[in-house]
Formats: C-alpha cells, sequence, structure tokens
C-alpha cells in the first residue's frame, strides 16, 4: 500500500515540475501531465521496475483506475455547472444542434472513409469494426478541454459554446455507439438486438439524467443544514463521489441491461445544483481547488495508459492515421456546417471544430466495449494510436483556437473574465 501512496506522488509532483517546462515551450499544462505518465509508464521509466517510482505494468496502472474515475466525476459535476439556466436560453438550441449534428457528420465521414478501406482491402479492417470506429469518432474528451479553460481563464462566446456542446456530445455519442455497434454486432451474428441498439442505449440516458438531477435535488438539500464553507466543501466533495460510485452500479429489467454514464450523471448533478443553490459559484470554485492534485493524477494516469506495444502492427498506425485524419475533417467540418446553420459567430464557426478534438476516457470505454468483435482488439488499438495523438497534440490546437478567438489573455497573466467583463 506504501508504494501506492509513493506512486500517487510522484505522479503528481513529476506532472508539476514537467508543466514548468510545458509553460516555457507555451503548451498547456494537460499535456505536461501527458507525457509525465508516459515516461512513468510501463514503456519507459517503468521498465526499470523500481517499485513506487513508475508504473511497471499496464496491470499496475489500472490499479489507479477508481482515482480516475473519481476526478472524471469531478470534472463532469464542473462541466454541469456551465449549463446556467441564463445561458441555455442564450445558447442552448445553438448547442443541442451543434451538438448532435458535428457528431453525426463525424460518424458519416470516418465511415465512409473506413468503409471504403474495407472494400478497397478486407483484411485490413472488417466491415463491422469499420461501422463502430466511425460512431467511436463522435466522442470528444471534455476533461483536456476544460483543463485548458481553466489553466488560461478562456472566456468568451466560443468558450460557453464549447463547454455546452462537449456536454452535449457524451450523450449523442453514446447513442450512436449504441446503435451502430448493435448493427456491428448483427452483421457478424446474423440477427438484429431492437433491445441493443434502440432501447438500452435511451434507457441508459434517460437513468442517468434522472439519477442526476436526483442526486443534485438532494446535495442542495443537505448543503442548507451546513453554514460553515469547510463542512459544505467537504460535503460537496463527498456528494461527488458517491454519484460516481451509483453511477458505476448496473442492473437487468427483464432482457434490457440498464446502467448509467458516469459523465452524464454528474454532469446533471451539476447542473441541477447550480441552477437551484444561491452560493453554488462560490462552493464551486473552492471545490475545483481541492480537486486540483486530482485531475493532475487524472492526465498523468491517462499518460500511463497509453499503450505503446500498439506499434508493434504496422497496420494499426495506417488505420489510425486514416482515422485521425477524416475524424478530424468530420469535427471541423461538422462544426462549421452546423454554426453557419445556427447563425453562430465567425470566430465561433473557423475555430469551434478544432476544439472539438481531443479524445480519451469516453473513447477508450467505447473501445474496451466493441473489443467483443471478432476482430475487436483491433479497433482497440487504432482507438488506443488516435488517443496518443489527440491528447498530446489537442490541448494545444484547443489553445490556439481559444486564442484566435480572442478568448485567452496572451500575456497568461490576468483573468479572461475580468478583461470581458469591462468591454
Amino acid at each position: 500500500m506504501e508504494m501506492h501512496l509513493l506512486c500517487v506522488a510522484v505522479c503528481i509532483i513529476g506532472g508539476l515540475l514537467m508543466s514548468r517546462v510545458a509553460k516555457k515551450l507555451s503548451l498547456p499544462a494537460v499535456t505536461a501531465y501527458l507525457i509525465t505518465g508516459l515516461l512513468l509508464g510501463p514503456f519507459c521509466i517503468g521498465r526499470l521496475n523500481i517499485a513506487g517510482f513508475g508504473f511497471q505494468s499496464l496491470v499496475q496502472v489500472e490499479e489507479f483506475s477508481i482515482l480516475s474515475q473519481a476526478a472524471l466525476g469531478f470534472i463532469a459535476f464542473a462541466i454541469g455547472n456551465e449549463f446556467r439556466l441564463d445561458q441555455l436560453k442564450k445558447m442552448g438550441n445553438q448547442a443541442i444542434t451543434i451538438g448532435i449534428l458535428q457528431a453525426v457528420i463525424t460518424t458519416f465521414v470516418v465511415d465512409v472513409a473506413l468503409i471504403t478501406l474495407h472494400i478497397i482491402n478486407p483484411h485490413i479492417l472488417s466491415l463491422p469494426s469499420a461501422i463502430t470506429l466511425g460512431a467511436i469518432a463522435a466522442a470528444t474528451a471534455p476533461a483536456a478541454t476544460l483543463m485548458v479553460v481553466r489553466q488560461y481563464k478562456a472566456d468568451g462566446p466560443l468558450t460557453k459554446l464549447l463547454l455546452l456542446v462537449v456536454a452535449i456530445d457524451d450523450a449523442v455519442g453514446l447513442v450512436l455507439f449504441s446503435a451502430s455497434f448493435g448493427i456491428a454486432r448483427a452483421l457478424e451474428q446474423g440477427s438484429v438486438s431492437i433491445i441493443g441498439i434502440i432501447v438500452e442505449p435511451i434507457v441508459e440516458i434517460v437513468l442517468s439524467l434522472v439519477l442526476g438531477a436526483v442526486m443534485g435535488f438532494l446535495l442542495y438539500w443537505l448543503e442548507r443544514f451546513f453554514n460553515s464553507r469547510s463542512k459544505r466543501l467537504a460535503l460537496s466533495t463527498s456528494f461527488v463521489l458517491l454519484t460516481v460510485g451509483l453511477s458505476m452500479l448496473e442492473f437487468k429489467i427483464g432482457p434490457v441491461n440498464c446502467s448509467f454514464s458516469l459523465l452524464l450523471v454528474c454532469m446533471m448533478t451539476g447542473t441541477v445544483f447550480c441552477n437551484i443553490c444561491d452560493f453554488s459559484e462560490e462552493l464551486m470554485e473552492r471545490v475545483d481547488r481541492w480537486t486540483a492534485p486530482l485531475n493532475i493524477l487524472f492526465f498523468v494516469i491517462s499518460g500511463a495508459e497509453l499503450n505503446l506495444a500498439i506499434f508493434g502492427n504496422p497496420m494499426v498506425p495506417l488505420v489510425g492515421i486514416i482515422f485521425i485524419i477524416f475524424r478530424s475533417l468530420g469535427k471541423y467540418f461538422g462544426a462549421d456546417v452546423s454554426c453557419r446553420m445556427t447563425h453562430c459567430d465567425e470566430k465561433i464557426t473557423k475555430n469551434l471544430g478544432i476544439t472539438l478534438l481531443p479524445q480519451a476516457g469516453v473513447a477508450l470505454g467505447m473501445a474496451q466495449t466493441a473489443s467483443l468483435l471478432s476482430d475487436g482488439a483491433t479497433v482497440r488499438n487504432v482507438v488506443l494510436f488516435a488517443v496518443l495523438v489527440y491528447e498530446l497534440v489537442g490541448p494545444m490546437l484547443t489553445k490556439q483556437a481559444l486564442m484566435r478567438a480572442g478568448e485567452i489573455n496572451p500575456d497568461e497573466k490576468t483573468s479572461a473574465r475580468v478583461a470581458n467583463q469591462t468591454k
């Protein structure tokens, strides 16, 4: 157990030190944390087999997954805080339209590219895997996006719309993946499961939103019994952990497998809480400060999880490059088309697609499910390759897009929120 504590300390301190190097190179701190994870992972320092200093195997990295889940819960809770009624009234319709349309366009573009590759050479990628990868392409990583926004204190129309779209993207991606994976399984097994394609994803979304709403109301009700800031902070952090734990439960109702989306549950909890609690802003700021080390640990562990052994199969980088190119095109032009349809400002139209490129935990979770396919290992390795590229490059591209939109202060010393309020 003491080795686990030592490893946690090394991850956080290493991430912090690497962030200083990243600052000199004008790179986001998220990128520094991911690189730290790669260095401490089983393919670099971990190979030295020094207990407590790095991860010696991917199995050991998996032992820390509960910390990653907890961090993801806090990140989703913070994103839910952006869904305030005044914001939804201003750009709710835009966010919903863009969130749905860009995800569908991305899936279509990647599907066409990978199905074409299958037709050219069926031995490289099967048709079920091509269809599944198209749906996985729709997923966007909310964690990296939020961390870039926080680090540079980004604020403005693009930032506000981006956080709403990223949250909606999770629900849309879940539906697209469930439907595509159901079709892929039907192609392999010769039978179609309406329950798996339609019913279960809808049930998951509904259950997640209901549980999140209940937890949001319950958190507010309990917070009223305390006036101390420290006790309210303790209750809030404990409640997010409780919500994360509940969202991991699974059960069956007849033939339907019922489960929850951790991201949707925690986002909904944050949304309900921030809209009914008059002191939520102050409390969220305190929670953000408390969870800073946990967020660093989340990205360091994410970096350590990246399996560099995938490069042993030359086909994986080939399919991965095609996946990355066409997913990037789908996200960029999907966002561009949907922004023009909803009459967004030109700065938003030109830059939103770039900010949607980061991809991580949600996509990896989908890839894990896709491993049930006959060549599911290929799907997982392609997604791992794409995540490796997107997580290292995506945060930097997000920063540049927000700077072009004028929503990040170039000197990084003053708050963009203050600057925007004085305009």
